[in-house]
């Protein structure tokens, strides 16, 4: 059973979210603690592996203005670390604003400012797969 993974990669975490097998459904996996891109791209592709995972869909950090900045720069920088170590599809998804949902839904559930940190990256990777399913059943 091959699922879909999302990452929101940031400077210090990247949140990890995988699909259902059937592809409709994401849901936040775990918050990677950056330490160095070979020991985070070494968990990655463990993941990756255990999960069967056959597409990567990552976040790219687009201006408002829909340009690319340098947090951009920073994550295809790290993607192509990525793809020099898995053979999977790797896709790029507008994620401007899932930060802004995770922090929303994090508040909505009454967690404690100092708790939502651990939680954010993960929710947020979840956004960025859910609105990548989304889209391919919606054509």
């Amino acid at each position: 059973m091959t699922r879909i993974m999302g990452l929101d990669v940031g400077d210090k975490t990247i949140g990890v979210a995988l699909s259902d097998p059937m592809f409709l459904i994401a849901n936040p996996l775990e918050t990677i603690k950056r330490k160095k891109a070979s020991l985070d791209i070494e968990r990655l592709v463990k993941i990756i592996n255990e999960y069967d995972v056959e597409t990567v869909v990552v976040g790219l950090p687009k201006n408002m203005n829909n340009s690319i900045g340098p947090q951009s720069m920073k994550v295809m920088s790290f993607v192509d670390l990525l793809k020099k170590q898995t053979d999977k599809e790797i896709i790029y998804q507008d994620e401007r604003m899932t930060t802004l949902q995770s922090e929303r839904v994090l508040i909505d559930m009454d967690v404690r400012r100092e708790n939502r940190k651990e939680h954010i990256d993960k929710i947020a990777a979840g956004f960025i797969l859910q609105t990548y399913l989304d889209g391919r059943k919606n054509g």
